[in-house]
């Protein structure tokens, strides 16, 4: 195995080695940022045990004495070979790299970025003030996706389009956690929205989260189904704007809270915790969007 801080016994100069990995880094980077966090903090260990190994063997008293050229560069091998070996093992130097760095860069454990959908993996809803870095990537793609129904939207109720954006990516998770209906497929509804008498469309049965005396009850619930995303967003600003039960939300303008607690207090959803729960996530969904500017 050659050495990396060896140009003699690669054959090649080091500045071409290095940049060689960290071209394979970057590129790694963007496809799975967690996978190149380990293995950046994987590299570090290795050289650093194999600067190690030389510090100790250059300061052994006959390390000069029986030393040739021929001698030097197989010791050199072979301690390149071990600190490859040792390095990345549970519990190691690069487990201790990889945390800090994971930490540095906003990467929360068990989520990377994927490549970008219309319904794509979340950034952590549950840590929102997290720095925006890579997992958020598909935040914003989900954001993306929405924006010209959620501008349409806006048109017809005053209600900011990053106030509904992140109420649907609220409701479903950021597109995860979708209404699907028998067959699988999505219903489109990124609202959920319930199917009352006087709707006349499609609708899809699930079973949902519905809280009463402030506990949690699973029950079978009927919801909207929609032909889009478009269509969705059109039946909630339909809603929002028809509906003197959301009269106050429409008025909140572009307060964040109070488009929120209006929500609530009107009873859109059941969960006690509704409006801090979205008021957060309106927090999130302005902060990514800042990064897309």
């Amino acid at each position: 195995m050659a050495n990396p801080l060896s140009p003699a016994i690669s054959g090649a100069p080091q500045s071409l080695n290095l940049a060689g990995g960290l071209e394979n880094l970057r590129v790694k980077a963007q496809q799975d940022p967690k996978a190149a966090v380990r293995e950046a903090a994987r590299q570090f260990e290795t050289m650093f045990t194999q600067q190690l190994l030389k510090q100790m063997r250059d300061s052994s008293m006959n390390s000069d004495m029986m030393d040739n050229e021929g001698t030097k560069m197989g010791t050199e091998m072979l301690d390149s070979q071990w600190a490859s070996k040792l390095a990345g093992q549970p519990g190691g130097l690069s487990d201790i790299i990889a945390r800090q760095l994971e930490r540095q860069m906003g990467i929360t454990q068990g989520i990377t970025a994927k490549p970008a959908a219309a319904n794509p993996l979340p950034a952590d809803p549950l840590h929102p003030d997290a720095p925006v870095a890579m997992p958020q990537k598909a935040a914003a793609a989900f954001i993306q996706a929405h924006t010209d129904a959620a501008a349409s939207a806006e048109k017809a109720t005053g209600i900011p389009a990053r106030f509904m954006i992140a109420q649907a990516a609220h409701e479903t998770g950021w597109g995860r956690k979708e209404i699907r209906n028998a067959d699988g497929s999505t219903s489109f509804n990124l609202f959920g929205i319930k199917a009352g008498p006087n709707w006349k469309g499609a609708t899809t049965d699930v079973t949902t989260t519905e809280y009463y005396g402030g506990k949690a009850h699973k029950v079978t619930q009927t919801f909207r189904a929609y032909a889009s995303y478009a269509e969705s967003f059109a039946d909630y600003a339909s809603t929002m704007k028809n509906s003197p039960r959301y009269a106050a939300v429409v008025a909140a303008g572009n307060d964040a809270s109070g488009f929120a607690r209006g929500l609530q207090k009107a009873g859109y959803a059941t969960d006690p915790a509704y409006a801090t729960k979205l008021a957060k996530m309106i927090h999130m969904t302005e902060r990514v969007q800042q990064t897309l500017a």
